[in-house]
């Protein structure tokens, strides 16, 4: 088994439970046991949950971490071109031989019971976390919180929610406090917990929570402000006033997300340097990217179009990518847009119709539960937008430089298309 790539070991863990999502966390306290119980030795953990803006608020977090010079490890899922980017140790992707030992390991103590792919690579992730020295840990959240593979830390240093809003309802509920219920399942007895810009409806149920445990809230609009300020940013809590740099993750949806990276590092103790370096120094793919270099990237730049790619999916995205869009000069924009079943696309796309010149849908390629593109163009054209399908993105660009050559071309729709994209853009 040794021989085995993790690739090879990955595939076969995908076999051991036959659903990808079934949310509880026995299996995982059954096989952390099996391990020595890693999640009980980790440097001081940071654990982060939310609809929208986890994995670029943690982004931020871990650029001021390290540019205090602190070790972090980091923890985010899913990937976009390769497994490894989901575990980072000590500021360095984990190496191939060492992601292949410890699947291995993990795979043989599982002991061939069932678990799902999500919960199994989580408990390899702590393992690898527990046996390589930092300062601190970085968790964001698979799904939810409460029953999420991630939550098996008693006493995190801190918590964080980002702003809750309505997607996954399949599995964490059908209105917004009983998904915002399921994110305050991380909030643990006397931990501090920021919380993020709210609907009143979801953040009386995480005060309602933390009020419970005990746990302080330091919440946006309450305890700390952040705000675009002509060419920058201001953000202000208890401590005082930072005059900023914008963040460079574009629009104004990363000034929130930076808001709470910000208030992070303050009460982390961090000074304004590794505030400032975490709005200028974070590095976060698909996230609203320009894409400079690469073949497709290179495509377009012949013919004096933009490309872009995003893997934003829920409707709370739409709007915020609507935004972005308003805020650049202005140039005829056409989507390349590719969805998964699961998402309600309608909700998506209605804030992208006012925006868009016309979007062409595509079929994740490789993945099971994506939507057809002729089921996302009817979609799109369901809320008022010019739609089309095509076989794969090369063959959308180049439809779309025909009649356009100079667009903006913005790739969106799933992180999984805009993985496939890096992929190939690579």
């Amino acid at each position: 088994m040794t021989a085995d790539t993790s690739d090879a070991v990955l595939a076969r863990m995908m076999a051991l439970h036959p659903k990808i999502i079934d949310l509880t966390l026995d299996r995982m306290w059954r096989l952390l046991a099996a391990l020595g119980n890693p999640q009980n030795d980790l440097p001081a953990v940071i654990h982060i949950a939310g609809t929208n803006g986890k994995g670029s608020t943690q982004a931020m977090i871990r650029a001021g971490l390290e540019s205090a010079g602190h070790r972090v490890h980091a923890y985010t899922s899913p990937h976009l071109a390769r497994f490894h980017e989901r575990i980072r140790l000590a500021g360095t992707l984990i190496s191939e031989p060492d992601l292949t030992a410890l699947l291995d390991e993990c795979y043989a103590a599982n002991g061939g019971e069932n678990i799902t792919y999500f919960e199994i690579t989580t408990c390899a992730a702590l393992l690898a976390f527990a046996r390589t020295p930092a300062d601190y840990t970085l968790l964001e959240v698979g799904l939810g919180g409460r029953l999420d593979a991630t939550n098996v830390v008693d006493s995190p240093a801190l918590t964080l929610i980002t702003p809750v809003s309505m997607d996954h309802e399949a599995f964490l509920g059908d209105t917004l406090p009983a998904i915002a219920g399921e994110k305050a399942g991380i909030i643990k007895r006397g931990v501090p917990c920021i919380v993020g810009p709210q609907d009143d409806e979801g953040l009386d149920v995480i005060e309602t929570r933390a009020a419970k445990l005990g746990a302080p809230v330091l919440a946006y609009g309450q305890h700390w402000h952040s705000s675009p300020e002509r060419d920058g940013m201001v953000y202000q809590d208890e401590t005082g006033l930072l005059d900023l740099p914008r963040p460079v993750l574009p629009g104004d949806h990363q000034i929130q997300n930076a808001g709470m990276a910000l208030s992070a590092l303050r009460h982390l103790g961090c000074d304004e340097n590794a505030c400032a370096a975490a709005v200028t120094q974070t590095d976060w793919p698909a996230r609203m990217q320009r894409l400079h270099n690469g073949p497709l990237a290179e495509t377009a730049k012949t013919s004096g179009a933009e490309l872009w790619l995003d893997g934003g999916h829920n409707p709370a995205a739409g709007n915020a990518l609507a935004s972005v869009l308003r805020s650049l000069p202005k140039r005829p924009t056409h989507l390349i847009c590719g969805m998964l079943n699961t998402k309600d696309v309608r909700g998506y796309l209605a804030p992208l119709a006012q925006v868009a010149d016309s979007l062409t849908a595509l079929s994740i390629p490789g993945e099971a539960n994506t939507l057809s593109g002729a089921e996302t163009a009817q979609a799109a054209r369901d809320v008022g937008m010019v739609a089309q399908d095509a076989s794969d993105v090369r063959t959308a660009m180049q439809t779309i430089l025909k009649t356009d050559p100079t667009a903006r071309i913005l790739i969106c729709g799933s992180l999984y298309l805009a993985g496939a994209v890096l992929r190939e853009n690579a």
